[in-house]
């Protein structure tokens, strides 16, 4: 059963189950003709080998009020780009694929790194910033919306909800950010949020003391869902992370740029499953170990410019703490478990709180050893501000690849 708790620092708009997604698109639809909402899919070609992307694209098929669906296509050939092509051309919305590895979009790419503007590695960061870039270009949409490609639960009205907060007019709301229970096939899931974030957050409190950011982050129910819906104003000033803390880092910049009223979480889903990644713990550049490491990373940048300082000495107390407060959240989790008929390995567990109590380690050694590093893919602001016909230029070679490649 939904419930109706607010925590007092952003907005949560629950699921009370009252509404159909049949109302809810009809009022979208309304808003829509004045507020143009669109969607960015970050998509891996070999995404569309599975059976979640099928689904999302037959979920996204009947939704009345998409004006456009933008698709980013990240490890693709030129075969696999016209497979691509074939693939989402059942979409009767507006559409494009973005084709990043075409040699269009790799020139593009080179002419950034000239200026000192190129994202520094590929993935879906730079994924997700060149859509943004495309949409910005387009310059015709008041709304956009952001899920994953691999959500094997997915149906139109996490859609539906995840964007209703920014389009209705009449809502104070800059961001939305999706939650749900993460919860597959008989087991809890979501492991770096629940045996990584959520303890470090409260061992963070505990060894730098309060901090409204901290007390920020630990209002959503699940920071790292790859769900969020903006006006498309701040897309312009929006700095994306260039690593595995994308989520964290654009709750960072909602933190930075705009005021906790105009911030909210929406629940999206009852339950929500997507493709798993190994823990990796022979390999700390792959897997969840990277993920947690550039989490890590993404939390304590953003601590530090707002003034918090940073020692070997703190990050060794951290990894103490933190380790601590994750195996007090273990027992509670395992009880709710328990109690609910799912699966919790607490061996496998506690693997994995040891894996990231090393990681906050590693994270810190590298923000300490890096002081220089700069962690975020350049504004489409300064872009333009450095090259004025790129954005123009990139909208060309997308539709030149469509042209050429047909």
């Amino acid at each position: 059963m939904a419930d109706f708790h607010q925590n007092g620092n952003i907005t949560t708009l629950h699921n009370l189950r009252s509404r159909s997604v049949e109302e809810l698109d009809y009022e979208l639809s309304a808003f829509a003709q004045t507020r143009k909402i669109s969607l960015i899919l970050p998509s891996l070609y070999s995404e569309l080998e599975g059976p979640a992307l099928a689904n999302i694209v037959e979920e996204l098929v009947p939704v009345p009020y998409l004006h456009r669906i933008v698709i980013g296509l990240d490890r693709a050939d030129e075969a696999q780009y016209r497979h691509a092509r074939s693939f989402f051309s059942k979409l009767p919305q507006n559409h494009v694929v973005i084709w990043n590895d075409s040699p269009r979009m790799l020139a593009l790419q080179e002419r950034l790194e000239t200026l000192g503007l190129a994202p520094q590695e590929p993935g879906k960061g730079k994924n997700v910033w060149t859509s943004m870039g495309y949409l910005i270009g387009c310059a015709d949409s008041a709304v956009m919306a952001i899920h994953d490609c691999d959500i094997v639960t997915y149906t139109n009205e996490m859609l539906a909800r995840l964007v209703y907060p920014v389009a209705n007019p009449s809502f104070p709301y800059q961001v939305a950010k999706g939650y749900y229970p993460r919860i597959g096939d008989g087991k809890l899931n979501g492991r770096v949020t629940r045996l990584l974030v959520s303890p470090l957050l409260i061992a963070l409190k505990r060894v730098i003391g309060d901090r409204d950011y901290l007390d920020y982050l630990r209002s959503f129910r699940y920071p790292l869902s790859g769900e969020f819906a903006m006006r498309t104003a701040i897309l312009p000033d929006l700095r994306i992370p260039s690593d595995w803390g994308l989520e964290i880092g654009v709750l960072s910049e909602a933190w930075r740029n705009l005021a906790p009223k105009s911030v909210c979480q929406v629940e999206i889903s009852d339950a929500y499953d997507h493709k798993h990644q190994d823990l990796s713990e022979e390999d700390a550049s792959t897997g969840l170990s990277r993920m947690s490491t550039d989490i890590c990373k993404a939390i304590f940048r953003k601590l530090a410019a707002d003034g918090t300082v940073f020692t070997p000495n703190v990050f060794r107390t951290l990894k103490a703490t933190y380790y601590r407060s994750a195996l007090d959240l273990l027992d509670g989790y395992y009880n709710d478990a328990r109690m609910n008929g799912l699966i919790l390995d607490r061996h496998s567990e506690e693997k994995s709180i040891e894996l990231f109590a090393e990681n906050i380690i590693r994270a810190g050694n590298v923000f300490l050893d890096n002081p220089h590093e700069t962690p975020f893919i350049p504004t489409w602001n300064r872009v333009h501000a450095a090259d004025p016909a790129f954005l123009k230029d990139l909208q060309a070679a997308v539709r030149e690849d469509y042209d050429d490649y047909a």
